[in-house]
């Protein structure tokens, strides 16, 4: 069960903790576009139920707008690295701090809008055992410097001190083919560990089954039992650290058209 915590009293957050004692491995499960809502409690249950800590922080906390349209999904709040790093160092002490968890065994996801998060949070410190990207991170303009972004994606990428997980979807209409395979090609001439999954037939956001527009039940199956096996890699039978891994897998029509996908 998630219960709602104050990380250094001033940003809101949910923790669950599984029974029973000793020390467990920790995951930070970010929140898409929408803030915290149903879908974001959802996959943090299914993380507890798999016998991990889970921390599901708002990095929303310093917006005091209309949350109800921020739901709605009537606009974005743009996020800053220097306030993202601010929040989730906090996110990470305030984990280590816990009887419950295992300081050297914490992951990261992040889910479309913050897709960027964990890697940035990988590239720039040496705490995450491993972090997963939910089509997020490498949209079109993820690869350009932005005033509140001001390492482009790639740059990211090539600094990682993680394993990186990366889910995407073959249909989706911000992230493009092409840049899943940049994003492929970075970390290997980087030397970086990942695994790297494009789903057929499937949409932005296709885990959500609160938007059954979205929601693909066979494809999310498959993609969650992908992320589980990939978290009880690096954090439970552990990475091989020594060895550099690379794993993809895409299945796409040979008729791919980027431009003619649309939400």
């Amino acid at each position: 069960m998630l219960k709602e915590v104050r990380i250094d009293n001033r940003m809101d957050a949910y923790l669950g903790c599984p029974a029973g004692g000793g020390k467990r491995p920790a995951i930070i499960h970010l929140h898409e576009r929408y803030g915290i809502v149903q879908h974001t409690s959802d996959l943090a249950q299914r993380l507890l139920d798999a016998g991990y800590v889970v921390l599901v922080p708002d990095l929303f906390s310093r917006f005091t707008g209309d949350r109800q349209g921020l739901v709605r999904g009537d606009f974005q709040v743009e996020l800053s690295d220097e306030e993202v790093l601010q929040d989730l160092d906090a996110s990470i002490s305030y984990l280590q701090k816990l009887s419950e968890v295992d300081s050297s065994r914490i992951a990261m996801i992040g889910v479309c809008q913050t897709g960027r998060q964990p890697l940035l949070v990988s590239a720039e410190r040496k705490n995450l055992a491993g972090v997963v990207v939910l089509y997020g991170a490498i949209y079109r303009l993820d690869w350009e410097p932005h005033p509140l972004r001001p390492e482009p994606i790639d740059r990211l990428l090539e600094r990682v001190s993680s394993p990186v997980q990366g889910i995407f979807a073959e249909l989706d209409n911000l992230v493009s083919l092409e840049s899943i395979l940049r994003m492929r090609n970075v970390l290997e001439k980087a030397k970086k560990s990942f695994d790297i999954r494009i789903y057929p037939d499937a949409p932005h956001g296709f885990l959500n089954d609160t938007m059954p527009g979205r929601y693909r039940p066979e494809q999310a199956k498959a993609a969650w039992e992908q992320i589980i096996s990939f978290l009880n890699a690096v954090l439970d039978t552990g990475w091989n650290q020594e060895r550099v891994i690379w794993r993809f897998a895409g299945d796409t029509s040979p008729n791919y058209d980027f431009t003619k996908h649309k939400r």
